[in-house]
């Protein structure tokens, strides 16, 4: 049986950058009091009449990936897209990515885990290449949250939080047991489902025509809702669980960690496991200070940003961890 390795990593971001300034003159909130809740300083947001989507910034971010891992775009065997923000409720992104980067026709997957997709993509492709089927797979993480969001006050505590962006990784086959991912491990709990949430209408709830012939403004069932601190308990719980799992599996304990790169939630979730696991500022990589939340984009941006910076080394121990709606969470051990 084979390991899967990463070997190329890439990241696309827009270039609008939203402050959280620019959020105060749309909405009851200041710069300090959305620091203090989550960290977060500034977002990037998709141009109002542009033409970005989340395939195009999932492929700007794939295309970068495949350069750095020294092979061809027809090398690739596979492609798992996880995104909670499609550009259409069907067909998924994974088949726009085959089209747009034209690739020959390999499978195309899509991924509905959230802030746990691309944990979830990862550890698909894993599955896959470690079976033999597949040697080179292209998972991509991307997201567009900015046309989506309640931009007033009503919405001001989910609306500060999210950013748009994409990243990308390619994972290719390893011969060394040693190396590559370890492990990954992946984790549910539906009865929670409603605390982080987005009705889809037509689909899950109202009708489409019920709800253009209504036409009311005040309709709130178009925006995301979150229970925003039984979110976070539950995720302060469930990222130590995970981690402390991935590291059991392989006889490895928190001091043997040399970068844990977190979903980027909320900076006081990711200061939280990093004091309870006694780990340094030097071993937990946090971008969300600059990107805000940008769910299943958030690990491959930061993970890309870490090596970029030249702060991921051949022979570190990487813990990736993620939690989110569904409730959703998982982990992947990787010896870089």
């Amino acid at each position: 049986m084979y390991n899967s390795k990463i070997t190329g990593l890439g990241f696309f971001v827009p270039d609008n950058v939203v402050t959280n300034d620019d959020l105060s003159k749309l909405m009851d909130t200041n710069d300090a009091w959305i620091q203090e809740r989550t960290g977060i300083k500034e977002r990037r947001h998709v141009a109002k009449n542009g033409e970005e989507t989340t395939t195009s910034m999932g492929v700007k971010a794939a295309k970068i990936a495949i350069e750095r891992a020294g092979i061809d775009k027809n090398d690739i065997d596979f492609i798992v897209f996880a995104t909670l923000s499609p550009d259409y409720y069907f067909p998924g992104p994974g088949v726009l990515v085959q089209r747009d980067l034209g690739i020959k026709t390999v499978g195309a997957l899509d991924v509905r885990n959230q802030c746990s997709g691309f944990v979830y993509a990862v550890s698909i492709a894993d599955q896959y290449i470690k079976s033999g089927m597949y040697k080179n797979v292209l998972v991509i993480g991307s997201e567009i949250h900015s046309k989506g969001l309640d931009m007033t006050t009503r919405g001001r505590g989910v609306s500060v939080i999210f950013g748009d962006g994409a990243g990308a990784a390619i994972l290719s086959r390893e011969e060394d047991p040693a190396k590559g991912i370890l492990s990954t491990h992946l984790h549910s709990e539906g009865q929670h489902a409603e605390e982080l949430a987005l009705l889809a209408p037509g689909m899950g709830g109202r009708w489409v025509n019920d709800i253009v012939s209504d036409n009311n403004p005040e309709d709130e069932s178009y925006y995301p809702v979150m229970n925003g601190q039984f979110v976070f308990k539950n995720a302060v719980v469930r990222f130590s669980e995970v981690i402390m799992e991935g590291l059991n599996k392989n006889n490895l304990k928190p001091t043997d960690i040399d970068m844990l790169v977190p979903h980027q939630a909320n900076l006081r979730i990711s200061q939280f496991i990093q004091k309870k696991f006694g780990l340094g500022n030097d071993q937990v990589f946090n971008n969300i200070m600059k990107y805000g939340n940008t769910t299943a984009a958030s690990i491959p941006i930061a993970l890309t940003e870490a090596w970029e910076e030249g702060k991921i080394k051949s022979g570190d121990l990487v813990v990736l961890a993620a939690f989110g709606s569904g409730f959703t969470w998982g982990s992947v051990i990787i010896r870089w």
